[in-house]
């Protein structure tokens, strides 16, 4: 017990003054109020400057450069963007091309393109498609998609993931003809 004042009772017996203590109930109350409104104010604060700094994802921009026409074989798919950009390049015989996204149109998955097969293969879950992008087995719903792609001032090909072209099932010639470079 702290010591204090010593109060007389009424029959003189003396009784300690309880407000002399360090701590009465009271201010412990209070103290646990003004904590309580201060975590609650520093939560906000907390919650609020999370605001200021978001979380982004950096991706590849979706406009990237790839190479000049005449670095590409007719007939071949070329994989150099396969794991950077998720896109391959296709130059067909006639000297067109065509860029599709690397991406299974039934969960996601980057396919693989197997040359001696002619054929890109999921790996998830066994879809098939032709060099075209046209699906011809397994779960998947649709053709691949198929991206913009275009020719510079200065001759290199352009390839803009931004610009999407989905592909119907079906034969793929004559659907979006914007989605082929004719050089």
């Amino acid at each position: 017990m702290a010591e204090g004042k010593v109060l007389k009772g009424a029959h003189g017996a003396e009784i300690p003054d309880l407000n002399a203590t360090l701590w009465a109930r009271r201010d412990i109350f209070s103290l646990a109020g003004w904590a309580g409104f201060a975590g609650v104010i520093g939560a906000s604060l907390l919650a609020f400057s999370r605001f200021m700094f978001p979380r982004v994802l950096f991706e590849p921009p979706a406009v990237f450069l790839a190479d000049r026409p005449e670095n590409f074989v007719p007939g071949v798919v070329d994989e150099r963007w396969k794991k950077s950009q998720r896109v391959w390049i296709v130059r067909k015989e006639d000297g067109s091309f065509y860029a599709l996204l690397a991406i299974c149109t039934h969960l996601g998955c980057t396919p693989n393109w197997f040359a001696a097969e002619n054929k890109f293969k999921c790996p998830c879950h066994g879809s098939g498609f032709k060099r075209d992008g046209t699906n011809f087995e397994g779960p998947a719903p649709r053709p691949l998609d198929r991206i913009k792609i275009g020719l510079t001032p200065e001759g290199i090909l352009q390839v803009d993931k931004g610009a999407t072209f989905r592909m119907l099932p079906g034969p793929a010639e004559g659907q979006h003809p914007q989605s082929v470079l004719r050089v």
